[in-house]
């Protein structure tokens, strides 16, 4: 039975990883349905990898040339996944990304924008949101959905919400010509599948963000997709739009995998912008969350939020991963009528999607997840040892 991480279609699928092995630190690898193939003899890190041209042509070469030898069976590894029952002495999947900055969209589907706005005018009180909803629903509708971001459609939206006392900074980047694109955490610190995922403990008003990530190489091509879970303080955003570092930095607040999906005949920016997710949340106290998120319905197309986040203003000389964000904005009740969705520690989130396969975090406080100590002097110290930097 293939292991519900896997895509559906696994057999055609060029994944790569990350795989912590004791002794020997973070290795580049190839995940099959059966085995896991050290990729250390094509490059020596993930962004590495996406430098090189057709990296899925790259890494099926050297699997069936024999130069990737296998250093684990994919069951075993996925097996141990999953923190604090993760058995220290066996490898495990760790993000799959490494040098790359981890960049994030937001506001990018109306549902979520409608959410932005809520927050903002509830200060970042749960209690009030319902009926801040209520009221901004009444004023703007669902309608946004059809307003094409920077067009003069929105423009006139804009003067009527301005007119109504509606406008928000939300609306501005929703519909408006610029993006938000901001840091959503630093290189190296995301966690990868079966990971503790860490929430501020000051926090009470905070949810996951299921959502597809892109993996772009330094000349802005999009080389590949993930999964990733953008854990979102929404108190604290709610709040103040300047605390939105607070709301979405906090250690292991980033989970991104369980692998990057190359590009390939069988896989491209087409099947992307088609990913229908899911998401699932399971509480300790047998609470259960469903949710949805379709990239069918984003508001900007995901080449031109990369476009925003990379190219002749900015540049990203090792690559980046780039959240493209959520339609999912839970306000299912679960600590009373009114009071909206939060997470307790020990949630087990699981965002899915066919084409990708599933990463899965169990939610701690971010003072109790593991401490990010494995930055970019650990890799290349651990390279160094190998052989592997030129």
């Amino acid at each position: 039975m293939t292991h519900p991480s896997l895509p559906h279609d696994h057999a055609q699928a060029c994944l790569i990883g990350r795989l912590w092995q004791p002794g020997l630190g973070a290795t580049l690898v190839a995940i099959t349905a059966h085995e896991v193939f050290d990729l250390s003899a094509l490059a020596p890190t993930s962004s590495q990898l996406l430098e090189l041209p057709n990296p899925a042509a790259q890494v099926r070469q050297v699997i069936e040339s024999g130069l990737a030898t296998a250093v684990a069976k994919t069951a075993d590894v996925l097996a141990n996944a999953h923190e604090p029952q993760r058995d220290a002495t066996k490898p495990w999947l760790m993000a799959p990304c490494d040098l790359q900055a981890i960049k994030a969209a937001g506001v990018t589907f109306v549902a979520s924008m409608l959410e932005r706005v809520i927050e903002e005018q509830a200060r970042g009180d749960a209690s009030k949101a319902e009926a801040v909803r209520q009221a901004v629903v009444a004023v703007i509708g669902d309608n946004l959905r059809s307003v094409k971001p920077g067009s003069p459609e929105s423009a006139k939206l804009k003067e009527v919400l301005l007119a109504q006392g509606m406008w928000s900074q939300y609306l501005e980047v929703g519909i408006g010509p610029d993006a938000e694109i901001f840091t959503k955490s630093q290189p190296m610190s995301a966690v990868g599948t079966g990971a503790l995922a860490g929430i501020h403990p000051a926090s009470q008003w905070n949810n996951p963000e299921p959502e597809v990530v892109l993996a772009v190489n330094s000349r802005g091509e999009v080389v590949g997709a993930s999964l990733g879970n953008d854990v979102n303080l929404r108190d604290f955003e709610g709040r103040s739009a300047l605390l939105l570092g607070k709301a979405k930095d906090n250690n292991a607040s980033c989970a991104i995998g369980p692998f990057i999906r190359l590009f390939d005949a069988h896989f491209g920016i087409d099947d992307v912008r088609q990913c229908d997710l899911t998401l699932t949340v399971k509480g300790p106290e047998g609470f259960v969350m469903q949710g949805s998120s379709s990239l069918g319905q984003i508001s900007r197309d995901p080449l031109d939020l990369a476009g925003q986040a990379m190219g002749p203003y900015h540049q990203y000389p090792d690559g980046m991963m780039l959240f493209l964000g959520t339609m999912f904005a839970p306000t299912q009740d679960r600590h009373g009528p009114g009071q909206g969705f939060t997470h307790v520690v020990g949630d087990t989130v699981s965002v899915s999607t066919p084409q990708l396969g599933t990463l899965t975090n169990t939610i701690t406080t971010s003072d109790q997840a593991a401490p990010w100590v494995y930055g970019v002097r650990a890799l290349m110290r651990d390279l160094a040892r190998r052989g592997l930097l030129a």
